[in-house]
């Protein structure tokens, strides 16, 4: 089960960052309406990654690197990359979100590329990340989320 979760995680965030590249090719097909429908459920998708992704922190903590020493200090550069980008997506993702359900389109269209940007960023070096932990290398010991980020 609590391998289960990440790789469920993992899979939402993937099928979130999909959704926004159909969406970035319904806008350029001028398909509005579909283009709403499918952000919307992009976001129904990344709101799960996240709250799977919390609960797991809260209640079980997080997974420390399992592989190799030489290779630790390079993987928590990664990670801190990556939580930046991910912190920023979601950031820039409520702002695009309320710009659009707001009707503030001209906003909304200068928002929306740079988010899908940092959003297909955040989901490969997360997706990343959990190679890195479950895949490639065995898993190291659970311990608290500040740990884990910053590799005591």
């Amino acid at each position: 089960m609590l391998t289960l979760l990440p790789a469920l995680s993992t899979s939402f965030i993937a099928i979130s960052a999909i959704l926004v590249a159909i969406g970035w090719v319904q806008v350029a097909k001028r398909k509005f309406e579909a283009h709403k429908k499918t952000m919307i459920v992009a976001s129904v998708f990344a709101l799960a990654f996240f709250i799977i992704y919390m609960s797991r922190t809260i209640f079980v903590g997080n997974m420390n690197f399992g592989g190799p020493d030489e290779l630790r200090l390079y993987y928590q550069i990664f990670l801190i990359f990556h939580i930046t980008l991910a912190t920023a997506a979601a950031v820039f993702g409520l702002v695009t979100l309320y710009l659009g359900f707001t009707k503030q389109f001209a906003k909304h269209r200068k928002w929306g590329p740079v988010t899908s940007i940092i959003w297909f960023g955040s989901a490969i070096t997360g997706i990343a990340v959990y190679f890195l932990l479950f895949i490639i290398y065995p898993g190291g010991e659970t311990s608290s989320l500040f740990r884990t980020i910053l590799g005591f």
